[in-house]
C-alpha cells in the first residue's frame, strides 16, 4: 500500500494577547480592543508547532506542505507571519474587511460556522488531507470550529489532543486525547481533523532571523466570495459586562473565630 503524502492545513486566529487585561467599553457593546497588544491564539500556536514537528519527524518527502490559514481582517497577516516564522511554508488570508463592511458587522470572522466553511473551501483548493486547529480561542472560548469543520467535510476527528503519532508506512495515526476520566487513545485514518490541547507540545520561540525570513514567504489573500462562502452573522452580542468584583476575604485562625463570625453575620443562632 502506498503511503499518502501529507498536506497539512493549520488554522490560526489573531486574539488580544493573553497577558493583557481587557476592559469593557463604556456602552457595554463589546470589549475594548483599540491599541491593545495582539498575538496568535495560544492553542493555534500548539497547532502550528504540531504540524512543523510532524514534518521534522516524518521528513519533507512525507509532509509535502504546511499551509497556515486565517479568516479575518488584513491585520491577521501579522499572525500569519508568526506561523511562517515557526516553519509553515506559506499562508492564506481570507479577508473579511469588505464582507464585514457590507454586512455592517466587524466580527464576522469570529463565528465558528463561518470559519469552518471557509477552511472547508480552502481544503478542497489545497487538497489538504490533515487539518490541525487549536481546540478553542481564548477570546470567545467557543470550542466549535474543529467539530463543525469535520462535520462539513465528513472527516474523522479527534479533539483535545495531548499526543499525535503516525504509524509507519501507513495512513493511520494514533492520538491521545484528554477526557474527564484521564487519557483516551484513538486510532483514526486520514483524512481527519485534529484539535490541540495544552499538553501536546511546547511551541518554539520565534527568533528575529526567522521572522525576517518569513517576510519572503508568500501570503495569498482571498475573499469569502472567491471561495464560494457567505459569512452571514447568526448571532449578535447584545451586552457585555465585567464579572462581579470579589468580596473582601477575612482569614480566620481557628474554629472559635469562625463560629463568632457566623453569629455576627446572623447565619448561626446562639442556642
Amino acid at each position: 500500500m502506498s503511503v499518502p503524502t501529507l498536506r497539512i492545513l493549520v488554522g490560526v486566529k489573531r486574539v488580544v494577547d493573553y497577558a493583557v487585561k481587557v476592559r469593557v467599553k463604556p456602552d457595554h457593546s463589546a470589549v475594548e480592543t483599540a491599541n491593545l497588544k495582539t498575538s496568535m491564539n495560544p492553542f493555534c500556536e500548539l497547532a502550528v508547532e504540531a504540524a512543523v514537528q510532524l514534518r521534522e519527524r516524518l521528513g519533507a518527502e512525507r509532509v509535502a506542505e504546511v499551509v497556515a490559514a486565517s479568516i479575518g481582517p488584513a491585520a491577521n497577516q501579522e499572525t500569519l507571519r508568526t506561523a511562517l516564522a515557526m516553519g509553515a511554508d506559506r499562508a492564506v488570508l481570507v479577508s473579511t474587511d469588505n464582507a464585514s463592511a457590507a454586512a455592517n458587522s466587524p466580527s464576522l470572522e469570529s463565528e465558528p460556522l463561518g470559519v469552518a466553511r471557509a477552511l472547508a473551501a480552502m481544503q478542497s483548493r489545497l487538497n489538504a488531507n490533515l487539518i490541525i486547529l487549536g481546540k478553542q480561542a481564548i477570546d470567545d472560548d467557543a470550542n466549535q470550529t474543529g467539530q463543525l469543520l469535520a462535520g462539513i467535510l465528513n472527516w474523522s476527528q479527534a479533539t483535545f489532543l495531548s499526543k499525535i503519532e503516525f504509524e509507519e508506512q501507513s495512513d493511520w495515526l494514533q492520538v491521545d486525547r484528554e477526557v474527564d476520566e484521564g487519557i483516551e487513545r484513538l486510532r483514526l485514518r486520514l483524512p481527519c481533523v485534529l484539535t490541540c490541547d495544552l499538553r501536546l507540545n511546547q511551541p518554539r520561540y520565534v527568533t528575529l532571523p526567522n521572522l525576517m525570513r518569513a517576510k519572503t514567504k508568500p501570503i495569498e489573500t482571498r475573499t469569502p466570495s472567491e471561495l464560494g462562502v457567505t459569512l452571514n452573522p447568526h448571532w449578535m452580542i447584545t451586552r457585555v459586562d465585567e464579572p462581579p468584583s470579589r468580596r473582601q476575604v477575612t482569614m480566620l485562625r481557628n474554629v472559635d473565630e469562625l463560629v463568632a463570625k457566623l453569629r455576627q453575620l446572623g447565619v448561626l443562632n446562639r442556642s
